[in-house]
């Protein structure tokens, strides 16, 4: 039985989401959109959201992780079978520029790394991986995602193949030792030709986390104005979307509010955020959550997401919390940017799919605590992680969506549930209370707000309200005038 649901006052636990569409749930066909496109602050196809999780493949080994625990059309077939309809799949700039790296094959990259354990793995689980060409085993993982009905977006995450992101790495901004702008150039250009053909490649990421001391404002704009001119055929491409990233590791678009961008292309861009509970440090467990999150969610407001309000979408293209529900700031942090990634119905990519890595930072099989996959791959690491995920895979409002008249839900974002009514085999009286709890959100009713400011049932035949009694008493739905007597305004 889902426990007793008690009405809040603060975004980071409770959340009337308005809502068109919550009763169906999202699809996954083989079928691929042709295309994505821009609608305002919407990112436009027939699912009506990217629901993504990040898998990467940017690393010292250069293949996407994990090859060595599962055949890649298993891999494939579980993000889908758990509601993902996007993966951002990463990839370093030197995989498509430098013959150093893409001349190796898979077994050759994995040789020279000394991971004896790996190479054993990938020639179980995926022999006919182990001989291609780094690039070529790149594309292999594109297209298993494709027969999965999975979308791509390609995200250049870092130049140099290895762990991101520290801000004296030299992979930071424009300039760097390991960022040459005219190499980048060159493997966005690379990447866009090799997958013209691919359908399910429907966007490109230009560049992950800009940082560093050399990042600045008049550089990058400079530098995204210029794209076009330098021949980056991924403007060209007319079915892939543009995503650009902001400063101070995809924290800060504000300076798009006095300094608009001038781009030679429309309709295929978005910007990207990325928001961690480490995104801001300590105040998840010195303080309130819910003040936290008010204060929080406000500033990622002021710094990106008001683009939303200036007809830009914004793709929230990493977020994520310790699968091992220990951490107690990610815990309290993950209400607040669930809450707010429902509430603005907003596309996202979860961190991360892998439950393990080849080798990250000198350490082979390094465990990933925020994977969403358990470290041998098998299963989910966290089912109720997995569970609250679910909900904000289901689209809520935009183009692409059944015409029909909007409504609101009361999501929970702690456990991804929604309030639904107690069922019960007998008809009640009038002017009694009806039990509420938390239950999946597809078996919820339509709310609105009446002309009191009340939280009332749509759809019923007789007058229901949202009440509780006080702080910490269980939310029941007022029958009749005496039930929503006690109904608190908004």
């Amino acid at each position: 039985m889902a426990r007793p649901f008690f009405l809040v006052s603060c975004l980071a636990t409770a959340l009337a989401v308005s809502c068109c569409h919550c009763h169906e749930l999202i699809q996954h066909a083989a079928s691929l959109p042709q295309s994505l496109s821009t609608s305002s602050r919407w990112i436009v196809d027939e699912h009506g959201q990217l629901a993504c999780v990040n898998w990467p493949s940017h690393l010292e080994p250069m293949l996407a992780e994990g090859l060595s625990h599962r055949p890649l059309d298993a891999i494939a077939a579980d993000v889908a079978a758990m509601g993902f309809n996007c993966v951002r799949l990463t990839w370093p700039t030197f995989l498509a520029t430098d013959a150093s790296y893409s001349s190796l094959t898979v077994a050759e990259s994995l040789r020279a790394l000394n991971l004896t354990g790996a190479l054993a793995g990938v020639a179980a689980n995926n022999p006919g991986v182990l001989e291609l060409g780094l690039l070529d085993a790149f594309a292999a993982v594109v297209r298993g995602l494709g027969a999965s009905g999975v979308m791509v977006v390609l995200d250049n995450h870092v130049s140099r193949p290895g762990w991101c992101c520290r801000g004296g790495d030299g992979n930071g901004f424009f300039g760097d030792a390991e960022f040459d702008p005219d190499v980048w150039v060159e493997g966005l250009t690379r990447m866009a030709t090799m997958f013209t053909g691919e359908g399910n490649v429907v966007a490109m990421s230009l560049r992950n986390e800009l940082r560093g001391a050399r990042h600045n404002i008049d550089d990058w704009y400079r530098i995204q104005t210029a794209l076009p001119k330098r021949g980056v055929q991924v403007h060209a491409a007319p079915r892939v979307l543009i995503i650009l990233s902001g400063l101070y590791n995809d924290n800060d678009l504000s300076f798009l509010r006095w300094r608009p961008i001038d781009l030679t292309f429309s309709n295929k861009v978005a910007f990207e955020v990325h928001w961690y509970s480490f995104s801001d440090p300590h105040q998840w467990t010195s303080a309130n959550a819910n003040h936290v999150c008010a204060r929080v969610a406000a500033s990622v407001w002021r710094r990106t997401l008001y683009l939303l309000d200036c007809g830009w979408p914004v793709f929230l293209s990493e977020f994520g919390v310790d699968n091992r529900g220990g951490n107690v700031a990610d815990n309290r942090y993950w209400g607040c940017v669930s809450a707010t990634a429902a509430g603005l119905d907003l596309d996202w990519a979860l961190w991360a799919l892998q439950g393990s890595y080849y080798l990250r930072e000198g350490v082979p099989g390094h465990d990933e605590a925020y994977g969403v996959l358990g470290h041998d791959w098998l299963a989910p690491r966290n089912v109720t992680a997995l569970q609250r995920v679910r909900a904000l895979q289901r689209p809520s409002r935009g183009p692409g969506l059944a015409d029909v008249e909007p409504y609101k839900v009361l999501f929970h974002p702690v456990t991804g549930l929604c309030v639904v009514r107690r069922r019960s085999s007998s008809m009640m009286p009038l002017d009694m209370e009806e039990q509420l709890e938390l239950g999946p959100c597809n078996e919820t009713e339509a709310w609105e707000y009446n002309e009191e400011h009340r939280l009332v049932l749509r759809d019923s035949w007789v007058r229901m309200c949202l009440r509780a009694d006080g702080d910490g008493e269980p939310v029941r739905l007022g029958v009749g005038r005496a039930g929503c007597a006690g109904a608190q305004a908004r």
